[in-house]
């Protein structure tokens, strides 16, 4: 009976020991990973916020497009009578002339418009816009029925990245998604810069600055040699 006691006691011990173990064990991984008070409560998963998009910078990748030397902007001698400010459009040679003063200008390569539709005569800036939106007039609609009746700004609108409208009418000098574009005839009127030069003239010229528009027909030979 005495030896039954004793197997008993140990047996009893043994699996107290054992308890303890597994509650040490337990208690150990709770203090590890501490479990949630209300467990049917889940946490949605995060995600990294989006990133923001904005309006792509001017760069010179615009210039893709090699430019012959004569289309560069560049400063040139260019004697007028014109006050320091004015913005001079050569048409026939493809130039638009910013007047510095004291016998000099920056001279751009531009494009103009094509046969029959050139123009010449004198306006003011009377709005400017960064990476404008484009709605064809509806003349241009009726000649090119396939064209948008309107984009928004961005690299792919013909505008490019500047706009500057011209008094009352439907022209701008403006930027441009085709640089290679520059030097020759191809508009329907409007006066188109590569985006980096059209940048550059827009950081220039103010609401009221005047334009002068030469007609075709002066064919007189180009005044602005280049001086640096």
């Amino acid at each position: 009976m005495f030896n039954s006691i004793r197997v008993n006691a140990r047996v009893a011990a043994a699996a107290f020991g054992a308890l303890a173990l597994g509650t040490l064990a337990f208690s150990a991984s709770a203090a590890a990973a501490p479990l949630p008070i209300f467990p049917f409560i889940l946490t949605p998963p995060t995600e990294a916020a989006p990133p923001v998009q904005s309006m792509p910078q001017v760069q010179d990748e615009d210039r893709s497009a090699e430019l012959s030397a004569r289309l560069k902007r560049q400063i040139v001698s260019y004697p007028t009578r014109e006050a320091p400010g004015t913005v001079i459009i050569d048409t026939p040679h493809t130039y638009l002339y910013y007047v510095l003063g004291g016998g000099q200008a920056i001279r751009y390569g531009i494009g103009v418009g094509r046969e029959g539709f050139t123009w010449s005569g004198t306006q003011t800036i009377t709005k400017k816009a960064e990476w404008p939106d484009w709605t064809p007039p509806p003349e241009m609609i009726a000649r090119q029925p396939y064209l948008p009746r309107h984009m928004a700004g961005g690299p792919g609108n013909p505008l490019g990245a500047r706009a500057m409208y011209l008094g009352g009418t439907v022209y701008r000098i403006h930027g441009t998604n085709a640089p290679e574009t520059i030097g020759t005839h191809v508009s329907s009127g409007c006066l188109r810069l590569t985006n980096e030069d059209v940048a550059d003239l827009y950081s220039r010229v103010n609401v009221g600055t005047k334009v002068i528009v030469l007609p075709m027909t002066d064919r007189r030979a180009d005044l602005g040699s280049a001086i640096r």
